[in-house]
Order: structure tokens, then C-alpha cells, then sequence
């Protein structure tokens, strides 16, 4: 845990001289993705600071302080939607359309194209960054590395079914929202199971937020392979209850299952449980 919170610190510090290449495009250096997979011939700089730099480690702070720095606050909002709160004050809603809104105008939304309760057209012009998971170009992969105050966005393409049966290439996003030390995913309208370059993509998750409709998305088999594969520390559904109890009965007792005593569920990497557990919100 420490050397990560150092690791990040050095990262802040030196982030204007670094540059990261993905798809010739530069992009945030993740805490949770498997790059050591991803990109077998990377060569990674090293950073020891000089005379003159500031170097603050969380270890040096006040308790109190260094717990409200560490806490995300996530609220189940309504189908898909969740509302995530960085410690910074950065308020991000997953799966926007604005037919569930959270208590205040999120800073970032993203969105996923299966249907309306999952996208607007229409965002608020008061929203800073409005991420879709699809292109506007069919097949084409779209790519978001965001950095939004204390909130680092990125995202995996998967494919979509379209409503006459075919996959769309590239039609889904996976968003990964990297927040506080925690790696927290958003598995969006996921369609087919994911393959190696997926999961290598997407790295680790500490929170996964999950569809547990058992056939609109993905068949509740499927998405208990990719979960069980993933094997996040929280596990959050989402998209129409009807199916959670098959979904919990899938995964047998590989893992927990708890419910949420709060609207607002405050998590820290400190605070994440020891045994993977599916935590069911408040108005699922």
C-alpha cells in the first residue's frame, strides 16, 4: 500500500516530463492495468527527486485527514447508473441518460449505446466531460484516457448486439475509473464474454460494477465466468434486479454477499473486505 501511494505521489510530481504512448496517442500512466502483459517491451523511467521538490508522504498525515482523502462514495442511482464521488469533490455518473440523476449535476458522465436508459443525445451543458462508449464511426475503437481533478478515466472496447441479432465491433465500452488508489469498473451493456487482450486491458479491479439482468446483457453463466475471473474485492449490480438471485446463486460460495445499510456506500482501499464480496445497494 505504501509503496503504491509513494508510486503515485512520483507520478504527479514528474506526470509533465513523462509521456506514454497507446495507439500513438499519449496517454495517463494506469495503476491498475496489467502493462507488464499489455506491453512486454516497455522500458519504465525511473524518478528520484531532487534538492527543492516537495515530497509528502500520506504516512506523515493526520489519520482523520488521510481517511477522507482516501474514500470514494458510490450511491446506486437507478438500471445502470451510479453516482461516484472522488475525494476531491469529482462527482462522475456511469451510464447517463437522465432518466436517473444523481443528487447533483455530475462532472463527468459516461455513456453506453444499447438503449435509451443508457445514453442521452442531450447532456447538460454544465457537464465538463461526456464520455460515449462507442464511435461515431461503426467498428471503430474509441479510446478516453481522462484525467478529471483526483479521477483518472479510461476505457475498454467490447462489442455490442445490435437489435437485429449481429455483434457491432467496438460498440460497448468498459470504463475504468482509477480514483484514490482504487480501481473501480463499469462493465456497461457487456455483450459477449471478454478474451485475453480484455482482461489484459483492463487489469485490476477493485470494485465492479456489474449487469445482473441474465440475458439482456450477457447470460447470468457468462457474466459469472467473467466476474469469478475478475475476482474484484466488491462486486456491485447493477441493470434490473430480476436476475440477481440467479446471479448470486452462480457464483455458489466463491463469494460473500452483503447489503447495503446506506444509500451511499464510502469505500477505501483500507476499508475493502478480505473475502470478494457481492455488496447490494440500496434501491436495487
Amino acid at each position: 500500500m505504501m509503496l503504491r501511494t509513494v508510486a503515485f505521489v512520483l507520478f504527479c510530481l514528474c506526470a509533465p516530463a513523462m509521456q506514454v504512448l497507446a495507439q500513438d496517442a499519449p496517454m495517463a500512466v494506469s495503476q491498475c492495468q496489467a502493462i507488464a502483459q499489455a506491453v512486454p517491451s516497455a522500458t519504465f523511467a525511473s524518478y528520484s527527486p531532487s534538492g527543492g521538490v516537495p515530497l509528502v508522504l500520506a504516512q506523515n498525515s493526520r489519520s482523520a485527514d488521510l481517511s477522507a482523502r482516501e474514500e470514494v462514495r458510490i450511491t446506486y442511482v437507478g438500471h445502470s447508473t451510479y453516482f461516484i464521488e472522488t475525494p476531491g469533490g469529482v462527482g462522475i455518473a456511469t451510464d447517463y441518460s437522465g432518466v436517473y440523476r444523481p443528487s447533483r449535476l455530475p462532472d463527468v458522465v459516461t455513456m453506453n449505446k444499447a438503449h435509451s436508459t443508457h445514453f442521452t443525445l442531450n447532456p447538460d451543458a454544465g457537464i465538463e466531460q461526456v464520455l460515449q462508449g462507442w464511435s461515431d464511426v461503426p467498428g471503430e475503437k474509441i479510446q478516453h484516457n481522462v484525467v478529471v481533478g483526483d479521477a483518472y478515466i479510461r476505457n475498454v472496447a467490447t462489442d455490442i448486439r445490435s437489435w437485429g441479432g449481429d455483434m457491432e465491433e467496438n460498440g460497448n465500452s468498459i470504463f475504468i475509473f482509477e480514483i484514490a488508489g482504487l480501481c473501480i469498473g463499469h462493465l456497461g451493456h457487456l455483450h459477449h464474454e471478454l478474451t485475453e487482450s480484455h482482461y489484459t486491458e483492463i487489469g485490476r479491479l477493485d470494485m465492479l460494477m456489474v449487469p445482473v439482468d441474465g440475458g439482456l446483457t450477457l447470460g447470468a453463466d457468462s457474466m459469472s465466468r467473467v466476474v469469478d475471473r475478475l475476482r474484484s474485492s466488491v462486486i456491485l449490480p447493477m441493470h434490473r434486479p430480476g436476475g440477481l438471485d440467479r446471479f448470486i446463486g452462480m457464483l455458489g460460495g466463491k463469494f460473500d454477499v452483503a447489503y447495503a445499510r446506506e444509500p451511499t456506500i464510502v469505500v477505501s482501499m483500507r476499508s475493502l473486505p478480505k473475502r470478494p464480496t457481492i455488496l447490494v445497494p440500496q434501491g436495487m
